[in-house]
This record gives structure tokens, sequence and C-alpha cells, in this order.
């Protein structure tokens, strides 16, 4: 496995010289981003290092879920309990799981027991793009965004009416469907989408039921996982000044696993409406609304043992105001309040809100931008907290940039650190952090690449302890890493590399644990896509791997590294039909990602897509 993951690595290093070595062939690369300053702005203006994945990038990788699209891509650690459906962590340079403030069109899904984002619950087959930014962005977003913000924006429709569809089954029982329709006219757009994922699963987890590690059972059949999603969207120009949007999204799943709780019956839910007054020169009112939903019935086998359920409201009002050329300031408010409602749990307390003021500014003076901004969040429970970032990037010539970047963040402990029966500690303080990131990056026609180094330092960190069975706070942590990428189209081969290495150290002195990693973190990850299209054909492959990791604190329990390979091809029948195959761990790979739990051998997968052209 140690020889795989190096010769993965060395294969993504040996294609990113390419980026430098060709211009011929290539396509521009230029893209939207949002996420990163809360306002439209060119990808490659961006201070903070961020990606952005399109629709068709998702259609081109045929992956199955969004914990698959998002694997080995810069600065991500992602961890499975199970296969397609389970729990899922995703850990952003080496930051908590909690640490990624997660988004759907502007509505935060973050849970408010646990934390999270239920990553595994939420269908690919409804999302039009996703934008990753790395880094603490707590002065624009508040709490939870000290690794950085991951936004998922749900499918958009333009032009003339038109349906999709696509229909597909594979290894392990798999049976997928979904479509949809949706256009645009003069003044309005609408769309809906309709998406079913049904797999038998693996056996998700070789527990052990005397010493309970893993899952503490043993319960060798098949987990199966069902997920049933629906979307509505729409919006109307009610003038040429106003403009107003919804957007709502559903998904119901059926999870079956090994443990206590064997079985869950789950809910995610996201409502958004957002109305934008815009009269034109350099003003521009955002009031947005919305509201998340989580909810679970957990059983064993047929006996009910518990629910969860989580909401979220909020409520936004930003305003953007050019106020020179090349000059924009943003202030606004942003209100939230967390509830448990119905929660079996009986917390000590399940509700609190939070308010959260912010002004930012952005200018451009001929080479040079800056980007600078502050924030404070009034929690109900744990007072004031400010905030900041300074962020500055040159443009040196020849397409070279050089970004520089220092942040402060924020994250309150959860509902579930605090007052969870069985582990919650009621004496937590909020976790607080600082982070610098230097970047260098260049960009030519159709190529790219770019390197970024950076440090964060976390007083206060929430872990669990798994020998007290507590939560508890290591008093500092240090995390250090590195992150190379490159993209390239030549000869009409698309190739891109994404390489990263963290380093997340447990620095509190006295500790028995001084200098352990922090559990569950690879130190290394890189992963390789290549593709290329032979006229009605379309072929790629997906390399990914990642080094060892510790499921502990005490660096007790080690996992090996491992490297995956995927293959897919796309062969067009037709202008509007295509038939899909896609190969999954070629090699049948065996490795974990949590200790006990499994991992999917080779599968296999194929689909007909209907998409007019």
């Amino acid at each position: 496995m140690k020889l795989q993951t190096r010769i993965l690595s060395l294969a993504v290093l040996s294609a990113l010289p390419l980026v430098a070595a060709a211009q011929d062939d290539a396509t521009a690369l230029d893209q939207v981003l949002v996420t990163a300053t809360r306002t439209p702005i060119a990808l490659q203006d961006s201070i903070s290092p961020a990606q952005v994945i399109d629709r068709a990038e998702i259609e081109r990788s045929q992956a199955p879920s969004l914990q698959d699209l998002l694997r080995g891509r810069a600065g991500i650690n992602l961890n499975n309990s199970g296969g397609l459906g389970k729990q899922s962590s995703l850990f952003l340079r080496g930051t908590n799981s909690a640490h990624t403030l997660v988004l759907v069109d502007g509505v935060r899904i973050n849970t408010g027991d646990l934390g999270l984002a239920m990553l595994q619950d939420m269908p690919l087959a409804q999302i039009e793009r996703v934008e990753i930014v790395r880094g603490p962005q707590s002065s624009l977003y508040g709490a939870d965004a000290i690794g950085g913000v991951i936004q998922i924006f749900t499918r958009r429709n333009a032009g003339q009416f038109a349906p999709h569809l696509q229909l597909g089954g594979g290894s392990n029982g798999l049976r997928e469907a979904s479509g949809g329709f949706g256009g645009s006219g003069e003044r309005g757009w609408f769309g809906t989408d309709i998406a079913y994922q049904h797999t038998d699963g693996i056996n998700a987890c070789r527990g052990n039921p005397i010493t309970f590690a893993g899952c503490g059972a043993n319960e060798p059949d098949r987990d199966g996982y069902r997920n049933l999603s629906m979307s509505l969207r729409g919006g109307y120009a009610l003038s040429d000044a106003w403009n107003v949007e919804g957007t709502a999204l559903r998904a119901e799943g059926e999870n079956h696993y090994d443990g206590y709780y064997n079985y869950s019956e789950t809910l995610q839910q996201v409502l958004g409406g957002k109305v934008r007054y815009t009269p034109g020169g350099r003003f521009n009112l955002t009031v947005s609304a919305g509201r998340a939903d989580n909810e679970s019935q957990n059983y064993n086998g047929s006996t009910w043992l518990g629910a969860a359920q989580t909401h979220r409201d909020s409520a936004s009002v930003q305003a953007d105001i050019g106020v020179a050329e090349g000059q924009l300031l943003s202030a606004g408010v942003d209100w939230s309040q967390d509830n448990l409602d119905g929660s079996s749990a009986g917390y000590l307390v399940d509700s609190r809100d939070n308010t959260g003021v912010f002004v930012q500014y952005q200018g451009r003076f001929g080479a040079h931008h800056l980007q600078a901004s502050v924030r404070n969040d009034d929690n109900e429970q744990f007072g004031n907290h400010t905030t900041g970032s300074l962020g500055w990037g040159m443009e040196l010539g020849s397409g070279f940039r050089l970004n520089a970047s220092y942040g402060t963040a924020f994250k309150a402990p959860t509902f579930s650190d605090l007052y969870d029966p069985w582990s919650g500690v009621p004496t937590l303080d909020p976790e607080t952090s600082k982070s610098a990131n230097v970047g260098i990056a260049q960009q030519g026609d159709g190529w790219r690449w770019g390197l970024d180094v950076y440090e964060t330092r976390i007083d206060d960190l929430i872990t669990y302890d798994a020998t007290t069975f507590m939560m508890s706070q290591v008093e500092k942590a240090r995390i250090r890493g590195a992150e190379l990428t490159g993209a390239i189209t030549v000869a009409g081969v698309d190739i891109s590399a994404q390489l990263s290495h963290t380093d997340p150290r447990n620095r509190t002195d006295g500790s028995a644990q001084f200098d352990n990693w922090l559990a569950r973190r690879a130190q290394n990850t890189a992963r390789l896509d290549i593709d290329r299209r032979f006229g009605d054909f379309r072929a790629g492959v997906t390399a990914n791997g990642a080094g060892k990791r510790y499921d502990d604190a005490a660096n007790s329990v080690r996992l090996g590294g491992y490297g995956t390979v995927d293959l897919r091809l796309e062969y067009a029948i037709s202008r509007d039909w295509s038939v899909l195959g896609r190969v999954s761990n070629l090699f049948d790979r065996d490795y974990e990602t949590v200790a006990w739990y499994n991992q999917p051998g080779r599968e296999y997968r194929l689909s007909v897509r209907y998409q007019p052209r």
C-alpha cells in the first residue's frame, strides 16, 4: 500500500509540469466564484485558495456520490463508515469535521447537535456546482468556518424548456433513476427534479462485540441504503431592479448499518428564498431567509430506540456598494437560530440563536488586490466573538500571481459536545484559531498551476477522548500543510492533478499525546483525473491515494495508506442520448478510512442518459 500511494503521488507530480510546458490546444479555465467574498468574482482573482466543480465535471466524473466527487481534492480528507450512504466525515486542511461550514444555496446545513453536514445524504443528481474555499472564513460567515467553506448550488435551468433523464444500475444491487425539467423565459426561470438511489450495500462493519471495537457488533450482513430526493426552484424579475427566487430540496433516506442502532430513517430538507434589489449604478441589496431540517428515527431491528431532530432558521441582509472603480464595500447582518425540537436526547439546553454583523472591503489597485473583513458574532450561549481577515494578491506578469492572507476564526461547542448524556461536557469553551496562507499560481491559455502553504493554530480544540469516553479539549493544536494543484488540456486530453500534505499535531505541553497526529487525518493525499474524447466516445480515469493515518488521538490504532483507480467510458448514441459505464476500485483493493469499517471492493456501474443539447 505504501508503494502504491507513492506511485500515485509520483504520477501526480509528473503530471503537474505539463501545466507549465504546454499551451496549445487548451481551453479557457475562467470560472465565477461566489463563496470566497459573498460576491461574484473570477476564480483566478480569489485570494483564498478555492476550487469550483461545475455540472459538466460532475457528469463527466460519473461519481456515484458527493463524497466520491470530493475525495482526494486539495486539502480534503474524507472518512467513510461502510460504503454508499454511510456516515462520512470531511476534514478540510486538517481541522475537525465540524470545522467546515457547508451551505446549500446560501443556507447552512451543519446540524445543531453534531455540527456536521450530512454529506452522505446530499444527492449528487440535484447539484449544479460545488465551490470549495480553503482557509478560515469566520470573518464573513461566523462560526464553523475554521477550515473553510463548501457551498453546494442546486441545479439551475437556462434556455428553452427541456427535460433530462438518467437510469442505471450496478454492483451490490445498485439501482438509480433521476430526471427533471425546467427552462427560462424573458423574465423568469423554473425547474424541478427527482432522484432515486438504492443499493443493497456491503457489510458495513466488522466490529467486535466483546471489546466493543468499531461498531461493537458482529452483524455480517449487507447494509443497504435508499435515498429519494426532490427539488424545486424558480425565479422571476419583477422589474429591472427587483428579482426574487426560491429553492427547495428534500431528501428522504433509509439506512442499514451495524451496532446498537442498525437502521435509521432520515430526512434532510433545505428551503431558501431571496430578494435582490439592484437599482443600477454601484448599489446592490440582497435579503434572504432559509431553513435547514435534519431528522432521524433510529432502530435496532424493528425496535425504536430514539429520534433526533434539528432545525436551523436563518435570515440575512447584505448591501454591496461600489465606492469607486475597482473597489467594493459589503456590509451585512446574519441571524440564525438552532433548535433540537423533538430530540429524544433530552439535552439541558436545546435552543440558541446567533447574530453576526460583518463588513468587507475589496479593492484593486493596478497589479494589487486587497480584501479585508471583520465580523462580530453575538452567540446566546457564549457571548461576543470578533474575527477578522486580511488578504493581499499581486499580479507578477506572465500569468503569475502571489497571494498572502491571515485570518482568525471560532467555533461554539455543539449541543452534543456539551450535553450528550454519554459523552457531553457542559464546561467546554469555544474553539478559536489563527491561520496564515501564502500561495503562488500561474495561469495561461487553458492551463494553470498553484502552490499554497499554510499554518493553522487552534486553541481549545474539542476532541473525543476514547479512554474516558467523554469530550475533551486539546489545549493547543498546530496544523501545517501544502497543496499543489494543476490542470491543463493538451492534445485533446484533460488532465487535473492535486497533491496535499497536512501535518496536524497536538501541541499541548505536558500532554501524554504531545506531538501526536490528530485522529483520522492522512498526512498525504493525491488525486489524478485524465479524460479524453474520441469522436462519440469519452474515456477517463481517476486515481486516488492517501497515506497512513491514526484512528485515535493516542495514535495506537494505525490505518495503512491506500490507492484506488476508477475507469469510466461514455458513448453518445445520438445527439441527446448517451450510455455511461464506470468501474470503481479497479484493482479491488482492501482498505479502511475508519477502523473496523469496510470499504467497497471492485464495483461496476452502467447507465443511460437523455439530455437535449
